[in-house]
């Protein structure tokens, strides 16, 4: 699943609102050899004022060609060592955006993969593999 979120590059990632409805947007997305997905955020976004208050999210990657990962954690901003471990992943998926990582006005969030489908439905090879707990 981390290869294919590095393939990809980017998704859907959606938080809870403060009265629980979803919001979402489509972000470039990077993941860790750890299998933790990464993307930066401005400090003052509403996906970073939700997952201050509720770290639960979802992501979808992929689906244009038949394939689909769905995807729910915990999402969190690191700091120090994680921070850095986390931005250098980013950074490498992202060299063009690597100044805005010096940015303090902007945030790293890191999401622990809880529960993920990764789901093939082309004609010729329908598979779908689910897996639950932190990978």
């Amino acid at each position: 699943m981390t290869a294919f979120i590095r393939r990809h590059g980017d998704g859907v990632f959606s938080t809870l609102g403060p009265d629980g409805s979803p919001q979402s947007a489509y972000l470039t997305l990077a993941a860790t050899d750890r299998g933790e997905i990464v993307l930066d955020a401005r400090e003052t976004s509403r996906k970073v004022a939700n997952l201050r208050r509720d770290g639960r999210v979802s992501v979808v990657v992929g689906g244009r060609d038949g394939v689909t990962l769905q995807a729910e954690g915990l999402a969190d901003i690191p700091s120090g060592d994680e921070r850095q471990r986390c931005a250098d992943a980013y950074r490498e998926a992202f060299p063009e955006f690597a100044p805005s990582l010096e940015d303090p006005a902007i945030v790293v969030v890191r999401v622990k993969i809880l529960w993920a489908r990764l789901g093939d439905f082309r004609p010729s090879t329908a598979l779908v593999q689910e897996t639950s707990g932190l990978w």
